[in-house]
């Protein structure tokens, strides 16, 4: 309510796979319950969820492609429009481009930024990574210098903006060291599988630096998505340039290792008729 946040008090993250109401689950099998997994339960045809996760959309849009704005490309656009607020003419570091970073670079590029730096170790990720808006490619393997010290050197000085992707918290104080004094703004989405604690020299933030967080880029799902899905139908977002792969729920596993292998962008996983 407050116009600040898209933060909910009374939905809040939910971690707990349940109902907000009676804080019981809708589906069992055998008697046993089965949990609504971020309170989405998108591994089942049919669902229950609050009414406040449930959101009405053009009837024209199609599912097998609109389902990416759940998540990861609605985080990244949102991170470069709602979270950084990119100005035409800026400059732009993204650690890790999977679907999260490309998406923050597509914002970026929409935005008018003129430098879009594209940080991964994986050096297959290069020539799509261009399709998206990224302007330069480097693989820190393949530098002898730590790579927020390239970064300095080709920005003049450091990034207006640099997004971590990747969910390392070492990355984190990485990008903080890649933007520049006075102004340089780090944004972090990636969810951190190990270490969640973050630790920063206070030199950063004395010169000027801010780090925020962003969860789905700031988006209200229920009054924002509508208009995502109605730029995608308009063209003037990318979507479909996304989806490496469409596979069955029976080969969910071989999603998995495509993703583990590096070797994907977005999987879309299709029910059986």
């Amino acid at each position: 309510m407050s116009g600040k946040s898209n933060m909910c008090q009374v939905l809040g993250l939910e971690r707990r796979g349940v109902m907000h109401s009676d804080q019981g689950t809708r589906f069992s099998i055998n008697g046993k319950p089965v949990y609504h997994y971020c309170a989405v339960s998108s591994f089942s045809e049919y669902t229950v969820v609050h009414t406040g996760c449930a959101v009405k959309v053009s009837s024209a849009a199609p599912l097998e492609k609109i389902c990416l704005l759940s998540c990861g490309l609605a985080a990244g656009l949102g991170a470069a429009w709602n979270v950084a607020d990119i100005s035409k003419g800026s400059t732009v570091v993204i650690f890790g481009l999977g679907t999260v970073g490309l998406s923050v670079a597509q914002g970026a590029r929409i935005r008018g930024a003129s430098q879009i730096i594209g940080v991964d170790t994986n050096p297959e990720k290069c020539d799509k990574a261009k399709d998206f808006g990224i302007t330069e490619f480097i693989n820190p393997n393949d530098c002898n210098e730590p790579i927020q010290q390239v970064i300095k050197r080709i920005t003049d000085g450091g990034a207006d903006y640099s997004f971590e992707c990747i969910g390392d918290t070492g990355m984190i104080t990485t990008a903080l060291q890649s933007c520049c004094d006075g102004w340089g703004l780090t944004v972090t989405l990636g969810v951190p599988k190990v270490k969640p604690e973050v630790s920063a020299h206070y030199g950063l933030f004395l010169s000027g630096r801010t780090l925020k967080g962003s969860l789905f880029g700031g988006w209200k799902p229920k009054s924002d998505l509508p208009s995502l899905v109605d730029m995608y139908m308009n063209k003037e977002i990318q979507i479909d340039e996304f989806i490496t792969h469409n596979l069955p729920f029976e080969e969910i596993n071989k999603a998995f290792e495509l993703m583990r292998e590096g070797k994907c962008l977005r999987c879309v996983i299709h029910m059986p008729k």
